[in-house]
């Protein structure tokens, strides 16, 4: 049986982030309740900067989420909090200050500005998709967390892409570099980093599962750059099965 907290977490990913509920439930049972909460923890961190266009509202909410991981970094005592109370359990120290700069990157998104550079974008999704990925796979397992880091970027990269039309409506100025030719050569960066995914071993490659389309998205960018700005699209749902099926085994 889970936990009160646990089936709230899951509620919340099963609500708002149908993919890896998906992926969590294709995982063994003894794994799902430490995914269920870090997904839940990284559904709501992301949320924080969109439910208000008060800057400073936004600001605080994401230090709400800074501080409660401050108290399980430090070993202090953690608030109640149906996603909190259930990630203290479940990470460590470590992964709480991990976590900790996932929600400092987030605070990009609350402004319109654009990323500086190529070396920004890239630590945004390292410190974003790139930490989710790594301490949800340290959680389950011994592996290489700077390799899983790298992956998690990669899928932080195909989501991203997926992701630049809704950005731009919103007012966001998402590339700091659009031409189509950039595009694509970053796509082919990001591409050659996927074949990792191989070096982590279960337990801990069930925390991957949920990036199964990065390779087919990355792949749509490579060939289509252009589309990016109105949309690459999503795999068909005959395609989306069979990858999924793919990626498990």
């Amino acid at each position: 049986m889970y936990s009160e907290d646990v089936i709230a977490c899951a509620k919340l990913v099963e609500r708002g982030d149908p993919l890896r509920f998906r992926s969590v439930m294709a995982a063994p049972s003894d794994l799902r309740p430490a995914l269920f909460t870090l997904f839940a923890f990284n559904l709501e961190v992301a949320r924080a900067p969109w439910v208000t266009k008060e800057a400073m509202i936004a600001e605080m909410r994401l230090q709400w989420w800074h501080d409660a991981l401050g108290e399980i970094a430090n070993g202090d005592v953690v608030r109640r909090h149906e996603v909190v109370t259930p990630l203290a359990y479940y990470i460590t120290p470590d992964h709480a200050r991990l976590l900790q700069d996932l929600v400092d990157a987030r605070r990009w998104d609350i402004y319109a500005d654009p990323f500086a550079d190529k070396a920004a974008f890239d630590r945004y999704l390292l410190n974003t998709s790139g930490n989710l990925y790594a301490v949800a796979a340290g959680v389950l397992g011994p592996c290489d967390m700077d390799v899983v880091k790298r992956l998690g970027a990669a899928f932080g990269f195909a989501q991203f892409m997926q992701a630049i039309p809704a950005l731009q409506n919103a007012g966001k100025r998402p590339l700091d570099d659009g031409r189509s030719e950039t595009i694509a050569t970053r796509a082919a960066e990001v591409q050659r980093t996927l074949p990792l995914r191989r070096q982590i071993a279960k337990p801990s490659r069930w925390a991957l599962l949920s990036g199964y389309q990065a390779e087919w998205t990355i792949k749509q960018v490579i060939k289509h750059p252009k589309r990016v700005i109105d949309g690459i699209g999503t795999p068909s749902p005959f395609l989306d099965r069979y990858l999924f099926m793919k990626a498990r085994f």
